[in-house]
């Protein structure tokens, strides 16, 4: 067992390297500078902002940690199952099955069954976004296509999909506002055929364009001044993304060594077994070693199914929020520079007044609001990430210790055998 950067738990090491993970023992080649940097802070959170009261999520997916501004009963459950591949003469794709049940009255039954492609939870993703500029909508995994493939999604891929889009469904519904959004109503319960007409309602295209061409230009333009604790806001975000990604690119490595080593352990099994025909002195012990060797094999198989399922997703579903929070802290300061460029031009008089004075009046409502929800998103956020990542690292711990102590005694019980074995030969040739 290893040591993960900050001294939180162990992670499982590389049989070709000590099995600490030290930050300072680690060659990754070219990324040496991202590692002289990690080393300098090695700390991902404040360790010390853990109460031991603190309620600790498991990695399940559905969060069931509780917030004060939450509902104390859960009263929506969705569903991701059932994959399903679909063919066209222009395309290949993927759909899921979402079940959701509730007790909600606003719905108009308990239960509801619907499929969806990949580009239909985009399209919710897009419209939580544009309904709430500065809440912390959950990622979505990211969309891979393969090039010159006639079948795109292999079964691995397909299954992880499926898990991340689950969490993604069931994130929202346990998000205090993004649950009773409309459009994720929508997306829960209508048709292929009531979606693609909902979809139809939203702004025209020039509408749309005139968005974008105005939210460029207030990007261009900057904010001057942006309130202190978004700064520390937005700093904490850039060294939380450097530090993730940096433990995700480290996880991705022990991951993809440990089963190097274990396709190379599973040689060594047979071997043994075939060495012991020709060996017939040592026949018992070769095939002793043959047996520990399978055993530790099947410990490592389930060990590395343990990281999978549990820290390896979890990290990198933090990967791909830290791109999210640069995207909120961006929408952030587009609202705030349209308020600054207004009153930038009724301090130069560039304008009529009186209309300037209302919408800065109006654009001053939309920063507060904006900076409100953010604000509070983000304390939720932050304590839902300590969390999760404090919750993931420490399975893995135990996992690890667990691992170890199965090989150990695979070995222990060998070597006991072998040397009850070696006394009794030894008494036998003294007599």
């Amino acid at each position: 067992a290893g040591e993960i950067p900050g001294g939180g738990a162990p992670l499982p090491g590389s049989r070709g390297s000590p099995g600490l993970l030290r930050v300072d023992v680690l060659d990754l080649d070219e990324d040496e500078d991202d590692l002289e940097v990690f080393s300098k802070d090695a700390s991902l959170i404040d360790m010390n902002s853990f109460s031991p009261m603190m309620p600790t999520s498991p990695l399940s997916m559905i969060n069931q940690v509780k917030f004060e501004d939450e509902p104390e009963l859960k009263d929506l459950f969705i569903t991701v199952d059932e994959p399903e591949s679909h063919v066209t003469t222009i395309e290949t794709f993927i759909t899921y099955k979402v079940i959701t049940k509730t007790s909600r009255g606003e719905f108009d039954s308990s239960e509801f069954e619907v499929r969806r492609r990949y580009q239909d939870f985009l399209w919710l993703k897009g419209k939580l976004e544009d309904a709430h500029p500065t809440l912390i909508i959950p990622p979505l995994p990211e969309k891979f296509i393969v090039k010159g493939m006639v079948e795109r999604f292999n079964d691995d891929f397909i299954e992880t999909r499926r898990k991340a889009l689950h969490k993604f469904l069931n994130r929202i519904a346990d998000h205090p506002t993004l649950t009773f959004n409309e459009d994720f109503k929508v997306f829960l319960t209508a048709q292929a055929w009531e979606l693609s007409s909902h979809k139809k309602q939203g702004p025209g295209l020039l509408t749309r364009m005139g968005q974008t061409v105005r939210a460029v230009a207030s990007s261009m333009r900057g904010v001057k001044n942006r309130p202190e604790e978004f700064m520390e806001i937005n700093n904490f975000i850039e060294i939380f993304s450097q530090k993730i990604n940096l433990i995700d690119k480290i996880s991705q490595r022990i991951y993809k060594e440990e089963r190097d080593y274990l396709d190379e352990m599973k040689e060594y099994g047979p071997i043994h077994i075939l060495w012991s025909a020709s060996e017939e002195d040592v026949v018992d012990t070769l095939k002793g070693v043959a047996t520990c060797i399978e055993q530790c094999c099947k410990a490592t198989e389930k060990w590395m199914s343990g990281l999978s399922e549990s820290l390896l997703p979890i990290v990198h579903e933090y990967v791909l929020y830290s791109d999210t929070l640069m995207g909120v802290m961006k929408r952030r300061d587009q609202i705030q520079a349209e308020l600054d460029s207004k009153v930038e031009a009724l301090t130069y008089k560039k304008a009529d007044t009186d209309l300037l004075t209302e919408e800065i009046g109006k654009l001053e409502d939309k920063v507060e609001c904006a900076n409100n929800a953010l604000k509070a998103d983000w304390e939720r956020w932050k304590q839902n990430m300590q969390n999760d990542i404090k919750s993931a690292f420490t399975d893995v711990a135990e996992e690890n210790v667990h691992y170890y102590e199965q090989c150990l005694a695979a070995w222990e019980s060998f070597l006991t055998s072998q040397t009850d074995l070696n006394l009794e030969e030894h008494s036998e040739d003294k007599l």
